[in-house]
């Protein structure tokens, strides 16, 4: 399927990682399963087309703007028809701040957006639906998203979160949440309080998923790398603990992993 991607407005990008899309027809009778993994990462799906049909996951399939939160277990959507899709990937704390609700309400579920921006449903969906190409929608969810960012305060808690999430990335996940806590000049409860509400998952929870995304994407700059070496890189215990969370995550061990989906990571990119 052809995907599209674009960076968000300048005074978007420290909450928007990037607008992605997908357009693509398949042919009658024929379906394509995608297995979603946890990501660490939030985003609002707009269907344009036909929905696809999730599979153990809780969400409103039939609603057309769907905002999905942190995940904590792997899920399989069946694609099938005519498939338009329009997304919003947020950074780990920048979906609260355009939404206003505590983002540990969305753990590992998707709730129809109706539900807590009626606006967006009743306006921009259907701009979405009559733009002509996708630089358009681009700029409609640019406008929206700055109207919305404009209504809302800005939470206390979002630079030292960014500093705490920067230096998780650095880390790529191998860093211990107590001197994290300690840096943000805060005690372990607080943290965590602040985190999952902000970010959606625990602190534990999410740099779990943080070193999967760091092996994806080790596996993915160096196909050659052995589960052995890439256990080491990414901060695994050893290769039964890799095990454990790979398949926690995906639902598969990381050798049929690597052997029936690609190696590619969400969060950190080329």
């Amino acid at each position: 399927m052809p995907f599209n991607y674009a960076q968000p407005h300048h005074s978007l990008s420290p909450f928007v990682k990037q607008y992605w899309a997908l357009s693509n027809v398949m042919p009658r009778g024929l379906n394509h399963t995608q297995r979603i993994i946890p990501t660490g990462l939030i985003e609002l799906t707009i269907y344009l087309g036909d929905n696809p049909v999730s599979s153990g996951r809780s969400s409103v399939t039939t609603e057309t703007s769907l905002l999905s939160g942190q995940q904590k277990t792997p899920y399989d959507l069946v694609v099938a028809g005519n498939v338009t899709v329009f997304s919003i990937t947020f950074h780990p704390q920048g979906a609260q701040v355009f939404f206003n609700i505590p983002m540990e309400e969305l753990y590992d579920q998707s709730i129809s957006l109706r539900d807590i921006q009626k606006d967006f449903v009743d306006e921009v969906e259907s701009e979405l639906h009559v733009a002509l190409s996708f630089s358009e929608r681009v700029g409609i969810m640019n406008h929206f998203l700055w109207r919305l960012l404009k209504n809302n305060d800005l939470p206390g808690e979002q630079p030292r979160l960014v500093d705490s999430l920067t230096r998780i990335d650095h880390s790529m996940g191998m860093v211990d949440i107590n001197t994290l806590a300690k840096k943000a000049c805060l005690s372990r409860k607080q943290y965590d309080r602040i985190f999952k509400t902000n970010v959606g998952a625990s602190p534990k929870c999410f740099l779990r998923i943080i070193r999967l995304q760091h092996a994806l994407f080790k596996k993915q700059v160096n196909p050659k790398m052995s589960l052995t070496e890439l256990a080491y890189d990414c901060g695994y215990y050893d290769q039964s603990h890799m095990i454990n969370d790979f398949k926690l995550l995906t639902g598969m061990a990381p050798r049929q992993y690597f052997s029936e989906c690609d190696a590619y990571s969400d969060y950190f990119q080329l």
